[in-house]
């Protein structure tokens, strides 16, 4: 099967939509041959910072010398992006290899009447199968949409399960409260796993913590109001923490030093039971992370940002960080954004910011808000609001960059936000608009 069959293929298995459960993937690795039993895994979930704190960590072992799998959703560069050895891709050719391979189980189970796994559980699948044939030392796994129900709960050796800031989101589905979506993902956590958290509102800290002594686990929460910050912009953030001095990230924002720590702590687990972790591959491992749409400057002069700030709480968060790295700069807005995100606590916290805001479609049409009601919402938080008269969307999105970058002076800020889903869309218009 060629890459390009592969991905047919899983468009196709794609109208199975998305399950909650583990029954049907459980089925699925059976007939695999269980290829997840013979990995080990540090485990994320969370609602923002689990992409950023799974880069930090994975980062830090292979500069550390192990030779770290990571699973990743959603992505931002490239569809491959989501599996990757010491932060290279799976290859073309591997995917399609992996993916034949589970088709044809999955052919065995559809003849002898079992259920029919999503394009999600699928994925995980090939990913188990690629971790243990590159034979990876740990695994560092981002859960799919929230814990104990996801697809990558599957596992059992989780050496430590990991939690970034857990917010409100996927209501209805994790749950209708804080509480009922931390319990949801407090599942990952295994008997007699280490447990660490990023810093939490004491609500979700007091689950989390019941849950590890529930289950016999130290459990460790991060502490970013100890970093030290020597210095800090939308370049990135020179700090310490504390027994590791002098660190540099290239990630900027206002949230990055809670995923730094959360990621440190990791380590400092890590170190305590037994890997070995030497203090400048710590270093190397920061100053060497990067993870696209997380505040991710793209060009200068005007200054153009692309943050995947796709629910109130990270809109919070950016808008903080817009406040901080520039105060009194004319803002200039591009927005896409699902429809089932609460898109309008978004738009009260950035919309007020923005001089003008393009509102466009997201490549995802059945869960994309559409532009046109996007606009709407918009017109009552920011003054000016347009939406580009293109009908096909990816060149919606090219002329929302063009007249966007037409519109900014060399001081201004442009700053694409919403949803990561289409920011790499954002980042092509804006290569072709300046070359």
């Amino acid at each position: 099967m060629t890459y390009r069959e592969a991905r047919v293929y899983l468009d196709e298995m794609s109208k199975y939509g998305s399950v909650l459960g583990l029954e049907t993937i459980r089925g699925l690795l059976r007939e695999l041959g269980n290829p997840q039993d013979d990995l080990k895994f540090i485990h994320i979930a969370g609602t923002n910072g689990k992409g950023s704190v799974l880069a930090y960590t994975s980062m830090i072992l292979s500069e550390a010398g192990y030779r770290i799998g990571r699973y990743v959703s959603p992505t931002v560069v490239s569809y491959l992006e989501r599996i990757q050895v010491d932060a290279k891709w799976i290859s073309e050719e591997k995917f399609g290899e992996l993916t034949e391979r589970v088709r044809n189980a999955i052919a065995r189970l559809e003849t002898a009447g079992e259920d029919l796994p999503t394009v999600f559980e699928i994925e995980t699948a090939i990913a188990f199968l690629y971790f243990k044939e590159m034979k990876c030392d740990l695994v560092v796994l981002e859960a799919g949409l929230g814990g104990e129900l996801d697809a990558t709960n599957i596992i059992r050796n989780t050496v430590c399960a990991v939690f970034a800031s857990i917010s409100r989101d996927h209501l209805g589905v994790l749950g209708n409260t804080l509480a009922e979506i931390a319990e949801n993902k407090a599942g990952i956590i295994k008997s007699g796993c280490a447990v660490v958290s990023a810093r939490q509102k004491d609500s979700v800290s007091s689950i989390l913590r019941s849950r590890a002594e529930k289950y016999g686990c130290s459990y460790v929460q991060a502490e970013p109001e100890l970093a030290e910050v020597e210095k800090e912009d939308y370049h990135g953030i020179y700090f310490s923490y504390k027994e590791f001095r002098s660190l540099h990230t290239v990630m900027a924002g206002k949230n990055q030093i809670g995923n730094a720590a959360a990621a440190l702590e990791v380590i400092r687990t890590l170190r305590q039971t037994g890997y070995k972790i030497p203090g400048d591959a710590v270093k190397r491992g920061m100053e060497r992370t990067q993870w696209p749409g997380r505040f991710s400057c793209i060009g200068e002069d005007p200054v153009f940002i692309l943050d995947g700030a796709h629910n109130e709480d990270a809109a919070l968060k950016l808008r903080e960080s817009v406040e901080a790295y520039f105060p009194g700069r004319r803002l200039i807005g591009i927005m896409g954004v699902f429809k089932d995100k609460e898109y309008e606590k978004i738009v009260q916290t950035m919309g007020p910011l923005m001089s003008v805001i393009y509102a466009v479609d997201l490549p995802d049409e059945k869960r994309g808000l559409p532009s046109e009601k996007l606009a709407e919402v918009l017109e009552k938080y920011c003054p000016c609001v347009k939406r580009p008269d293109v009908s096909e969307r990816q060149r919606a999105v090219d002329c929302a960059v063009r007249a966007a970058l037409l519109e900014a002076g060399k001081e201004d800020v442009i700053m694409a936000f919403g949803s990561l889903s289409y920011l790499q869309w954002v980042k092509d218009a804006y290569d072709k608009a300046v070359w």
